[in-house]
C-alpha cells in the first residue's frame, strides 16, 4: 500500500504563500481606511489601496497554482 499520510489539498509551501496573500489584502484595505480625504477620496483611498488589494489577490492566484514539491 501507498503511503497517504498528507490528505490535505495543498502543501506547507502554499499555505505560506496564501496567508502572505491574505495579509496583503488586510493591508490593502487598511491603506483605504486611512485616507485624510472626505469619503476616501485621496490618493491612498482611491489608487494606492486598491492596487495592494488586487496585488493580494494575484498572490493568492499564485499560492493555488504553484505546485509543492513535497506534495508530489
Amino acid at each position: 500500500m501507498e503511503d497517504n499520510k498528507n490528505k490535505l489539498a495543498f502543501g506547507k509551501r502554499n499555505y505560506i504563500i496564501m496567508l502572505v496573500g491574505i495579509v496583503v489584502i488586510a493591508i490593502g484595505f487598511i491603506i483605504m481606511t486611512m485616507d485624510d480625504e472626505q469619503y476616501g477620496l485621496g490618493f491612498m483611498g482611491i489608487t494606492l489601496g486598491p492596487i495592494v488589494v488586487v496585488l493580494g489577490f494575484i498572490i493568492e492566484f499564485f499560492a493555488i497554482l504553484v505546485k509543492d514539491k513535497t506534495n508530489e
